[in-house]
């Protein structure tokens, strides 16, 4: 996981103390006389839009949420001997709701989970083991992204990962969608570009689970840590459409100071409602953060949902700026996680924290927000609960 964002996590918790897998359709059947139409035809039938596969809003309920237990020390900056208790909190949170699947490198990994997990009173029936080793384990972003059908089927996407286009060490990370679309025995689609597999993680999107997707030109179209050269917006538009059933995409432009995944949404702007959303301000016209929020902040005023609707649209104060080696945090309230009773949202032991959690309360009023576990939305994925 980028370093910073992991030390944040730290900063934050420690201040409050049987299917195929259909992996690529080249090998359908072409006709002999239109062989490029036809194999074109055969792939499109085979696109789980196609198929009637969507991704679903995170609010929606849950089947259970996938972490990975953390294990790469120089992520956290000499502070990962309390790193595990964070995670041990974690879960005991997200266990109350849904089951927590939990992924570790090999049987010493688990055990050293376990132990930990013993002191925060876990319901072990709810906890699941999956021993399959990651680089860093930061499961928005590695992790597969589930798809749902109207037939009660789940699927998952396998968009290739990459370190965030900046740290060499990905390749276990980039692994864990196809093991996993094996180990459940589930449907799985590897998203493409004509023959190009395409980088996308979790964390520079976010949906509304009909038809509506965030996320930014800084992350998925600036040259700087480029995820996939040479592919224009439309591509990455029809891509979405294909594999993930979006019908239009809402484009924000530069994410938060100090983000070093370079833009990524969920730090931003969230979903909160079919037609509505949350984002960040900063009040502070010196900030590094106030021009590229207002700039958001004005674009998502002029946004409109599927019927032409205007969106609603909530602000999120941002909090003071926090640093690390004069390096600065990408602390934003954004980076909240929406379980099936509970939202889990970062908190900075900061004035606004409570400001920030009134306003998430008064956003989810059926569920419980619980403040002060880091910023946690990038360490999970959600499962969607299929078939009723």
């Amino acid at each position: 996981m980028p370093p910073f964002r992991a030390f944040l996590a730290f900063r934050q918790f420690s201040a409050l103390a049987g299917c195929p897998v259909a992996q690529s359709p080249n090998d359908l059947a072409e006709s002999n006389a239109f062989p490029i139409l036809s194999a074109r035809r055969s792939i499109m039938a085979n696109l789980p839009a196609t198929l009637g596969y969507r991704m679903p809003a995170e609010w929606e309920p849950h089947e259970a949420t996938w972490i990975a237990w953390p294990h790469k020390r120089t992520d956290w900056a000499g502070k990962f001997p309390a790193i595990p208790w964070v995670f041990a909190e974690i879960v005991r949170h997200l266990h109350q709701c849904e089951q927590v699947n939990i992924l570790v490198n090999d049987e010493d990994h688990e055990t050293l989970a376990m132990k930990v997990l013993r002191n925060a009173d876990i319901n072990w029936n709810r906890i699941c083991f999956w021993r399959i080793a990651t680089d860093r384990g930061w499961m928005r972003d590695c992790g597969p992204i589930f798809v749902t059908n109207p037939k009660g089927k789940l699927g998952l996407t396998n968009w290739r990962f990459n370190g965030w286009a900046k740290y060499p060490n990905w390749k276990r990370d980039n692994a864990v969608p196809n093991r996993l679309a094996k180990k459940l025995n589930l449907p799985s689609w590897e998203p493409k570009s004509e023959s190009r597999s395409l980088v996308l993680e979790g964390g520079s999107i976010d949906v509304n689970g009909q038809g509506l997707l965030l996320t930014t030109e800084e992350c998925l179209l600036s040259p700087v840590q480029q995820r996939n050269p040479g592919l224009e917006r439309a591509d990455l538009e029809r891509a979405f459409a294909d594999y993930l059933g979006i019908r239009k995409v809402l484009w924000l432009g530069r994410g938060i100071a100090g983000d070093d995944t370079h833009g990524h949404v969920d730090d931003l702007t969230r979903f909160v409602g079919p037609s509505k959303v949350v984002t960040v301000v900063e009040d502070d016209p010196q900030d590094a953060n106030y021009r590229p929020l207002k700039e958001n902040l004005d674009r998502l005023q002029s946004m409109t949902d599927l019927d032409g609707r205007r969106l609603e649209v909530v602000a999120l104060p941002m909090p003071a700026p926090l640093f690390f080696a004069q390096q600065r945090l990408p602390a934003s309230y954004a980076n909240f996680y929406i379980a099936n009773d509970k939202v889990l949202v970062p908190t900075f032991n900061d004035p606004k924290d409570r400001l920030a959690l009134g306003t998430l309360a008064d956003l989810f009023p059926e569920r419980k927000v619980v403040g002060g576990l880091g910023t946690l939305h990038c360490l999970t994925q959600q499962q969607p609960r299929v078939g009723g």
